[in-house]
């Protein structure tokens, strides 16, 4: 945009929302290893072992500890 001799307005604005952004992710990389945790806190305390919710909740761990690794992972 700045190259192309946008208006300043519109860079200040962009620039505002690129910040606010960048203070969004590790919000919610928090938010995920929480849900992480719950979701593996409840898989431990379950009294059912097997079933397709169990499943599929073993492969949501198993992906999201290889895309964000924790480190209790």
């Amino acid at each position: 945009m700045k190259d192309k001799g946008a208006d300043p307005y519109d860079l200040k604005q962009q620039e505002n929302v690129l910040g606010e952004s960048r203070m969004m992710i590790p919000d919610c990389h928090k938010r995920l290893e929480a849900a992480l945790a719950d979701l593996k806190s409840t898989l431990a305390e379950s009294e059912v072992k097997e079933g397709p919710e169990v499943e599929d909740a073993k492969k949501t761990v198993e992906e999201v500890e290889k895309q964000f690794p924790t480190e209790d992972a």
